[in-house]
């Protein structure tokens, strides 16, 4: 991967983002879980929250997810790095399976076009988290700069 930095500048920034990040869906998940109780696990009820759809299934999706980038933002040591970008292409693709699936009985997680707006963004800044957190050696670093260069 000779095109992902290695020892950006703006890391730390781009960490403290993907913590945000998986903030948000922590909190969208436990406020979901709370909103949702009572309702079947992958139910298709009128459960909403800031705008979007949601039940139980998702709220508990949401939590996991959250969970795993905040550890990941914790423990750092560029798992940060591997766990944003596994996470951020999981989340690609519920998005789009919700989006395919919007208007059908297999919309298991009850998924509206505002959620799968908001999903698709987390997963692109997930993605740019895990993109520029990259930590490394000096030589490593050189060895990126010479390969852009090039370029």
């Amino acid at each position: 991967m000779a095109h992902t930095p290695v020892n950006h500048p703006a890391r730390p920034i781009y960490r403290a983002i993907g913590g945000l990040s998986g903030l948000y869906l922590v909190a969208f998940g436990a406020i979901g879980l709370i909103a949702s109780t009572g309702d079947p696990l992958f139910g298709r009820g009128e459960a909403q929250l800031l705008g979007q759809g949601t039940n139980l299934g998702f709220s508990l999706f949401s939590i996991v997810a959250g969970a795993l980038v905040l550890v990941g933002t914790a423990i750092g040591r560029n798992l940060d790095v591997l766990i944003n970008q596994w996470m951020a292409y999981l989340i690609m693709v519920v998005s789009l399976a919700g989006l395919a699936f919007i208007r059908t009985e297999a919309n298991i997680f009850n998924l509206s076009v505002a959620t799968v707006v908001v999903l698709m963004v987390l997963s692109l800044v997930l993605l740019m988290a895990g993109m520029y957190g990259k930590v490394g050696t000096d030589e490593e670093r050189e060895s990126w700069e010479k390969a852009r260069l090039v370029l």
